[in-house]
């Protein structure tokens, strides 16, 4: 938090700049995720993977990098592994909750995430949470409300299902907070590569017992896990844990809620999916709220 405060105002603008760019490029992965030829489990596995490939190749053009102070105890490697297990539990019960529940209610409730940094930041870590900041995080959450069509669509799901996607909002949160806490101490590339690592080892384990194929049977299956694993995760993924080491995880928890309206336009772009006048304010309302908590 005293990074967010104490860093230049050049590197609060490029860290803002990597979080709306992360948010947009993560938003794009419910299209790679129902474009895929893989089941749900199968493709979460490859999102973590093939991501390994464009990430390792970073490593090896930053080898000997200054900034990247390696590990030197056995609880420094646990606690690079740790993001990985929360993300991969995020995935895979985001996944089943799909399988299990409305589209609506798992798209939403898996985006109430940054309720959970706001609140254990506070609780765990004492991190100052102002009154304009959760009200720009509320005006949020209702944008999303409204972009999935209002409290009336979201009256089809089941509780289980709902439940398995509040669970995932949690883990979620949970590999926010780790790596927020670890970019003051590693550098982006060593985070991404340990938590990536961990996460497509506790997911192909999931993917083995729960699908019948891992692998896509064309090769527009493999360029739609390629692009999930490239532009979502290696791409987005790698933005925002840039954009840790300056801003608090709180608000760019708040990029999580971006992603629903990045769907809804590539939808409309890429799937000829209408957007309806009720998305369009939902989406505009989203906006405004971050607007709200980035004064807060």
């Amino acid at each position: 938090m005293t990074q967010a405060v104490s860093s230049a105002p050049s590197q609060n603008s490029l860290a803002m700049a990597a979080l709306l760019i992360g948010g947009a490029a993560i938003g794009g992965s419910p299209i790679f995720v129902r474009l895929s030829e893989v089941g749900p489990m199968a493709t979460a596995f490859w999102r973590v993977a093939l991501a390994l490939i464009p990430l390792v190749v970073w490593s090896q053009l930053r080898n000997g990098a200054a900034t990247d102070k390696p590990p030197q105890r056995l609880a420094d490697y646990a606690l690079l592994v740790l993001p990985g297990i929360f993300l991969a539990i995020d995935l895979g019960a985001w996944h089943l909750s799909l399988t299990m529940t409305s589209v609506a209610n798992a798209t939403l409730l898996a985006n109430v995430a940054p309720v959970f940094v706001t609140l254990a930041s506070w609780v765990l870590f004492r991190s100052p949470v102002s009154g304009i900041f959760v009200a720009g995080l509320a005006t949020a959450i209702i944008g999303v409300v409204v972009l999935k069509g209002g409290p009336a669509a979201l009256g089809g799901g089941d509780l289980a299902g709902d439940g398995i996607a509040i669970i995932a909002a949690m883990f979620y949160a949970g590999y926010i907070l780790a790596i927020g806490r670890l970019r003051s101490r590693f550098s982006t590339n060593r985070i991404m590569l340990w938590s990536t690592a961990s996460a497509a080892v506790c997911m192909l384990p999931l993917a083995l017992f729960t699908e019948p194929s891992l692998l896509p049977p064309s090769a527009f299956g493999w360029a739609m896990l390629i692009g999930l694993a490239f532009v979502s995760h290696a791409g987005g993924q790698v933005a925002i844990t840039y954009a840790l080491a300056y801003l608090p995880p709180a608000f760019s928890s708040l990029t999580l809620l971006l992603q629903p309206v990045v769907a809804a336009l590539l939808a409309w772009v890429l799937l000829s999916e209408p957007v309806g006048l009720m998305q369009a304010i939902g989406g505009a309302i989203v906006l405004i709220g971050i607007l709200i908590a980035r004064r807060g």
